[in-house]
């Protein structure tokens, strides 16, 4: 076994949690995994992924290059879809990052043996009984995945997980894995009223886990362009059963 095993960390208490969430809507959890389990998925995230490249494609649906796709499409190619996708986000939405999807590699046999893996079963299995438990949702029958590394000018604009389409998201979560962060650095998770203001804004935190309902307008600000470190995550939706 490569490090410690994936569970949650016993000592949170669960029906608190429960209580925050059924009143707003919306929990953070602190030190949700254990000192050793919090420490081994961030050494995986900083020194064992290798990590794709995602952002808002011409047909609205995610663009994933890995990294020889990315090379054999080449930076002049890249940096003009990344050029047209920053005019289209400033008029609607859009979004660039650094993602490891880990339903899709789990499920193709991707990185084969890879420890990351352990972290997928995980998902599937306590941490969606710990999210029927908190939400009170018994619809609730599974999880998808994805790590996330945001690099200075890395963002997603602002968007409800829902948009005009059916979706079987029910409850969006955040597991954060990001140790140090300088309020100023940006990365925040942002939640904006009908007004335009920001209702709720929280910064990159270590050893976190955001739980909040689906639909609710929100956003993760753009990373500065002097920021010293990254902004590291698991992120994804608690769903039903589907259609």
């Amino acid at each position: 076994m490569d490090g410690p095993a994936i569970r949650i960390n016993p000592k949170i208490d669960i029906g608190q949690a429960a209580d925050a969430f059924k009143r707003d809507g919306f929990v953070q959890i602190d030190e949700i995994f254990e000192p050793a389990v919090a420490e081994h998925l961030l050494h995986l995230l900083e020194t064992r992924i290798d990590w794709d490249l995602v952002f808002q494609g011409e047909d609205g649906r995610p663009s994933l290059f890995n990294q020889t796709q990315a090379k054999a499409a080449g930076n002049e190619e890249l940096r003009r879809r990344l050029a047209t996708m920053m005019t289209r986000a400033g008029a609607a939405y859009g979004f660039l990052y650094l993602t490891y999807p880990l339903i899709t590699a789990y499920l193709s046999g991707r990185d084969s043996g890879h420890p990351i893996h352990r972290l997928t079963e995980f998902l599937n299995d306590e941490f969606v009984r710990l999210g029927v438990a908190i939400s009170g949702q018994s619809e609730i029958v599974k999880a998808d995945g994805q790590l996330t590394r945001y690099r200075p000018g890395d963002f997603i604009g602002l968007h409800n997980d829902i948009g005009a389409e059916r979706s079987d998201r029910l409850i969006a979560y955040t597991l954060g894995l990001t140790r140090h962060w300088r309020p100023d650095w940006g990365g925040q998770l942002l939640f904006h009223d009908d007004a335009g203001d920001v209702s709720r804004g929280f910064a990159p935190r270590w050893n976190t886990l955001t739980l909040f309902r689906v639909p609710q307008n929100h956003s993760v600000a753009p990373v500065a362009a002097y920021a010293q470190g990254a902004r590291l995550s698991v992120v994804g939706w608690f769903r039903n059963a589907g259609a």
